[in-house]
């Protein structure tokens, strides 16, 4: 279940890099640049979420015990 809400998450933040580029060249200023810091927390949230502890699991593993 984890995997999944780790995978929607990258998807999610993929999809926001490119609504947000595609704001940017049409004009817009201010969401495109949210929609990027969201897009930066979402992918640093899966980076935690995947990297080993010092026992060797990641939080993922850990969490779906």
């Amino acid at each position: 279940m984890t995997d999944a809400a780790l995978s929607l998450g990258m998807l999610t933040a993929l999809a926001l890099i490119a609504g947000a580029v595609f704001l940017w060249r049409r004009g817009e200023r201010q969401r495109p640049a949210l929609m990027a810091i969201l897009a930066a927390v979402m992918i640093t949230n899966v980076v935690i979420w995947s990297l080993p502890t010092t026992g060797g699991q990641t939080l993922a593993a850990s969490a779906a015990r």
